[in-house]
């Protein structure tokens, strides 16, 4: 008697239907108990396992629309042009201009990234530098590692540059050509521009510009808060009846 011979094209038609789908599914779909038969099926369709729920789900490259930094999700579940969770993590921070933390790595792939940077760490294929009581994941060769250093001290030094790592400039220089344009501003102007940065830099924005600017961090609050509101006195500092009392002038008699 012949053995029962499944056909790949049962899996890719499923894959096609369902876009995504874990290992009971796809033995249901092929009519079989055994994982070794689904994976070989697998394997001449050159499939993809995701990178988040341990790998649990599988699809195809043709299925997966991958953004522009090589990622895809359906229903939650995200893939990796890279493939693995592992690899997916030491490409990002290879590309990355100035390295990732921990926790801006894990917002990016939607995935807790620790296990697998302290993996690469270990292998060598990633270094870490501590800054600021957090560890900065970089790349291990000396020259980039270097650059992504810099370009992230030069990022926290100055939070109103928008790509340091693309500015000719130190960090101290860059801090004193901000703070001489911001002494040229009016008292209203310097709220506005500290609001409008705090809303470019989200969370936090108040309590990080409050500190580079020597602003009260109430202060920017209240110029985010003009800005969104719409609500900016066009050519004047204060409204009217602001500021001091003005003194009545005598004349002598």
């Amino acid at each position: 008697m012949r053995p029962t011979s499944f056909a790949p094209s049962v899996l890719q038609q499923y894959l096609r239907r369902h876009k995504i789908a874990d290992l009971p599914e796809l033995k249901r779909a092929l009519g079989t108990h055994t994982d070794l038969t689904v994976f070989r099926k697998l394997k001449q369709l050159d499939y993809l396992a995701s990178y988040t729920h341990r790998g649990r789900f599988y699809t195809l490259p043709a299925i997966a629309h991958f953004d522009d930094r090589g990622l895809w999700s359906h229903e939650g579940v995200w893939f990796s042009r890279h493939g693995t969770l592992l690899a997916t993590v030491e490409v990002f921070v290879h590309q990355s201009a100035n390295g990732y933390y921990a926790h801006e790595l894990a917002d990016v792939l939607q995935a807790e990234v620790q296990q697998p940077l302290r993996q690469l760490v270990r292998r060598e294929r990633l270094a870490r530098t501590e800054l600021q009581g957090q560890f900065l994941y970089t790349a291990v060769e000396p020259s980039p590692r270097r650059q992504q250093i810099l370009a992230r001290r030069s990022a926290q030094a100055v939070p109103l540059v928008v790509n340091s790592a693309a500015v000719q400039a130190s960090p101290d220089e860059l801090k004193t050509a901000i703070l001489l344009f911001y002494g040229l501003l009016d008292e209203q102007q310097r709220r506005l521009f500290a609001g409008l940065e705090s809303i470019r830099l989200g969370h936090g924005g108040d309590t990080l510009l409050g500190g580079f600017l020597g602003l009260d961090v109430h202060t920017v609050a209240r110029g985010r808060e003009q800005l969104l509101e719409q609500n900016v006195l066009s050519g004047r500092t204060r409204r009217l009846g602001g500021g001091r009392t003005p003194t009545e002038k005598k004349s002598p008699t």
